[in-house]
C-alpha cells in the first residue's frame, strides 16, 4: 500500500472513531488530573527539542487539543487515573483528535495527540513545560 493510500485509510478510520458525539466544552466537567497543572504560559516541544507552540493556559483543558488550541471544541473524557487523562475532542468543520496527557509535575506534562485537521491526519508528541505567566 502506498503512502497516500495509507493516509486515506488512516483518515477514514480516524473519521469513524472520532464521529461519536462528545460532551460540550461548556459542561461542568471535572478534569482533576489537569487541576494538578499550573496556569500560565506553556511551551510545547517535540522531537529534537523543536519548539511546536506556546499556549497561554488559563483553562488547562486547552492542552487537550494542541492541534486546535484556540478553537471552541467539544470533548469527552475516555480515560483518567491519578497521572493520566485521555480525551476525545471534535471541532466541527475543522477536525478532531484523541489526546493523552501524562502529568509529571505541576509544570511539566507529556502530550500525545492524533487525529484529523482539515481532513489531513496529524500525530503530535510533545513535552509541555510551563515557562512563566501569560503576557
Amino acid at each position: 500500500m502506498n503512502l497516500p493510500s495509507l493516509y486515506r485509510v488512516a483518515g477514514l478510520g480516524a473519521a469513524v472513531f472520532f464521529a461519536a458525539p462528545a460532551a460540550p466544552q461548556g459542561r461542568a466537567e471535572t478534569l482533576p488530573v489537569l487541576d494538578r497543572l499550573e496556569a500560565g504560559m506553556w511551551e510545547l516541544r517535540g522531537t529534537g527539542n523543536a519548539r511546536i507552540a506556546s499556549i497561554c493556559v488559563g483553562d488547562r483543558a486547552r492542552l487537550t487539543q494542541p492541534q486546535h488550541p484556540r478553537l471552541a471544541c467539544t470533548r469527552s473524557v475516555i480515560g483518567s487515573d491519578a497521572r493520566t487523562l485521555t480525551v476525545r475532542y471534535s471541532c466541527p468543520g475543522v477536525g478532531s483528535g484523541r489526546t493523552e496527557i501524562r502529568v509529571e509535575t505541576p509544570r511539566l506534562a507529556q502530550i500525545d495527540s492524533q487525529g484529523l485537521d482539515h481532513g489531513t491526519p496529524f500525530a503530535l508528541r510533545a513535552e509541555a513545560r510551563r515557562i512563566g505567566p501569560c503576557a
